[in-house]
């Protein structure tokens, strides 16, 4: 069974891709085949991952238009032990060149059907928006979407509308979309302002706030300039403990069992 979880906030610098990045990669050392897709213009989790975005000749954008160039775009990564559908810059014009289409919020959902099965998980990282991209990520998200939050108080004013999107989308595109997980991100336990902006997330999604937390962490901040995730840059790390606690997480609540 594949399990499909999309990575949404409207908000940039939320920690979304460093989300997406790292739980990818402990399910991976966990043993789970991981598809992660890269749903964004920017194209950060591409080039997190060592790839130069700008050489990207098959991926999400290809993806969109024609759903049969998926599986022949998905790069993989022996030392990570996981997959990628690269995105490039030509992903921006996605939004406009799909306008017109029929069904245009199911392209990906579409794309990814004929695939999935050969993953266990697939991540889809999108774009700090709520447009034709970010809908696509959530009407494939079959089980449901995690939502990063930044542990300050302007994280806190995007949430009310992010959460009327997803209400939008059930009723109109998804009626079984979910909020799957919350993740808090970039706490830093010095601050009154962190443990109170955990408390309120906390009152907002009382069953779905993922009880790890992940910290402010300097080699977190390093490893994408390496192409790498925690797990191979920093593994003795705070923040590689906090996303290895994040999968098993996870994973226990999907039922999951890992060896090691």
């Amino acid at each position: 069974m594949t399990h499909i979880y999309t990575l949404v906030n409207q908000k940039g610098g939320v920690g979304k891709t460093t989300t997406a990045i790292n739980i990818g990669a402990y399910l991976a050392y966990f043993g789970q085949r991981v598809l992660l897709v890269d749903l964004d213009p920017q194209a950060n989790t591409t080039s997190c991952l060592g790839i130069d975005k700008h050489t990207v000749k098959g991926g999400t954008y290809q993806a969109l238009l024609d759903a049969r160039t998926a599986g022949a775009s998905v790069l993989h990564n022996p030392r990570l032990k996981m997959s990628l559908l690269p995105a490039s810059p030509d992903l921006a014009g996605a939004e406009v060149e799909l306008i017109q289409e029929l069904a245009r919020e199911s392209r990906l959902k579409n794309a990814l059907q004929p695939i999935q099965e050969r993953y266990d998980y697939i991540l889809v990282d999108c774009p700090p928006s709520l447009g034709l991209l970010t809908l696509n990520g959530m009407v494939a998200a079959q089980d449901g979407l995690l939502i990063p939050v930044q542990c300050e108080y302007l994280a806190l004013e995007g949430l009310s509308q992010l959460v009327q999107t997803i209400e939008r989308v059930r009723k109109a595109l998804f009626a079984g979309l979910k909020v799957r997980g919350v993740v808090l991100t970039m706490y830093d336990g010095r601050t009154n302002l962190a443990r109170d902006v955990v408390e309120e997330v906390r009152k907002h999604f009382p069953a779905e706030v993922m009880q790890a937390v992940v910290p402010r962490n300097i080699r977190l901040a390093e490893a994408p300039s390496y192409g790498l995730p925690i797990l191979a840059y920093g593994p003795d790390s705070p923040g590689a403990k906090a996303y290895e606690e994040l999968t098993r997480e996870l994973l226990k609540q999907d039922g999951v069992k890992v060896a090691v």
